[in-house]
């Protein structure tokens, strides 16, 4: 349950609605992927199971008009609050040519797009962050009042892009927000093996920049904090790392098997914190989710995922010819 009152954060009860839209979304369209791949239908799954609040908050606090969004592959909430549509989504997740990411060419999770402000991602991991940095620096140069944001993995912290990225932005005072959503496994491996002081925060000092570590299950304290750091770098304070505390509820990905390295009590403890359930009754406490609400919002998001399913089935696959194209200069 969240401490804060969202009035005193300048939200207003749309708004509120709109970041539960957003989270019970991301979470039915995932809960689909994993239907249709054991279905035979789609190859691959990499899950935002239980870290929508730590995307749909981060990702709201942002001005999707002006900033840029370098994400992770599990940043489906961040997605799908910059503009990428359900249908859109499964195009993606079908590989079929009305994905917007790739256009059928990457692998589910490899978001991307110049329409939604949205640098393309790579599969080895935390290349964003430089990518990021890039675009900062780009934003600064040309005097605009754009910020970058990108976001992470905390095993991925461990890489040297990361190191590179954040200590240039540091040096030049560039507007980008560094974001951990650390959900206590770079797949197999537990937090206590990656860090020796088991906090990625606290890596801010070393670059000269402010460290939070934040709950990543509230997502208005998500939004709050992203909201300040987006503003700071918008001021020309430079950059801030955030490390927003989650867990992710289902195995890394549909080639996994989290049952080899993590207890099922674990994982059945870490539900009873599920931001899903808890910001729905935060938001039936403060009398702005009601029965009717619930309902309407319920039929909506079902009826947006069924559609972009039957969308994403019904077209075509690609001809065998397109392998080639943008592979070779054609004649």
């Amino acid at each position: 349950m969240s401490k804060y009152d969202y009035k005193e954060l300048g939200l207003s009860e749309e708004q509120v609605l709109e970041l539960y839209y957003y989270m019970l979304l991301a979470r039915k369209l995932d809960e689909r992927f994993w239907l249709l791949n054991r279905a035979g239908k789609i190859p691959f799954v990499i899950s935002c199971q239980g870290q929508e609040a730590a995307q749909v908050g981060a990702a709201y606090a942002l001005d999707k008009e002006t900033d840029y969004l370098a994400p992770y592959y599990r940043d489906l909430g961040c997605v799908l609050v910059f503009g990428q549509t359900p249908t859109e989504i499964m195009m993606s997740a079908f590989a079929k040519p009305g994905d917007v990411n790739s256009r059928g060419r990457q692998m589910p999770g490899h978001f991307g797009g110049r329409k939604y402000r949205t640098l393309s991602g790579s599969s080895p991991v935390t290349t964003q962050f430089p990518h990021a940095v890039g675009a900062a620096l780009a934003a600064k140069m040309r005097g605009e009042k754009s910020v970058a944001y990108t976001s992470t993995g905390e095993g991925s912290s461990n890489q040297g892009d990361f190191h590179e990225a954040c200590n240039f932005a540091a040096v030049h005072k560039l507007p980008c927000v560094f974001y951990i959503e650390n959900n206590g496994y770079a797949i197999s491996v537990p937090l206590s093996k990656q860090l020796g002081n088991h906090n990625t925060a606290d890596r801010a000092v070393g670059y000269g920049m402010p460290g939070y570590q934040i709950d990543g299950n509230d997502v208005l304290e998500v939004f709050k904090y992203v909201k300040e750091a987006a503003e700071r770098g918008r001021n020309g304070e430079g950059p801030t790392m955030i490390e927003a505390r989650t867990y992710r509820l289902v195995p890394h990905s549909s080639d996994d098997d989290d049952r080899a390295y993590r207890s099922r009590e674990e994982v059945e403890d870490a539900k009873k914190k599920d931001p899903l359930i808890t910001f729905a009754q935060y938001l039936r406490d403060k009398g702005v989710l009601t029965e009717e609400k619930e309902k309407e919002m319920n039929d909506r998001v079902m009826r947006e995922v069924n559609e972009g399913t039957e969308a994403a089935e019904k077209e075509p696959f690609f001809a065998p010819e397109d392998a080639l194209t943008h592979v070779y200069e054609e004649q």
